[in-house]
């Protein structure tokens, strides 16, 4: 999968240096993964929430931060459209 807007991801991890580690290993295995539908992500990330319009849900450093992405599956895209804490999460929306 080729991941765009990783500047979200490294601003974040500048933040939040705990997360550091999960964040790093997450991009790794994004990069190397060839998801073709959400049932492929979901036999990776069994806790990932597959919402509508190709967007994901991972839970990050146990469940502490959410990285939410959409991914193009035809494509091979991940977009990522917002990473942070649960509160932070509890306001984002996906619309678009």
């Amino acid at each position: 999968m080729r991941v765009v807007g990783r500047q979200l991801l490294e601003d974040f991890k500048r933040q939040h240096a705990d997360a550091r580690g999960s964040v790093d290993a997450w991009l790794a295995e994004a990069k190397e993964a060839t998801w073709e539908t959400p049932h492929h992500v979901k036999e990776r990330y069994a806790s990932a929430s597959i919402l509508r319009n190709g967007v994901v849900v991972f839970n990050i450093r146990g469940n502490r931060y959410r990285l939410a992405v959409r991914i193009a599956y035809q494509t091979q895209i991940v977009k990522v459209l917002a990473v942070g804490t649960h509160k932070e999460y509890d306001s984002w929306t996906f619309d678009s």
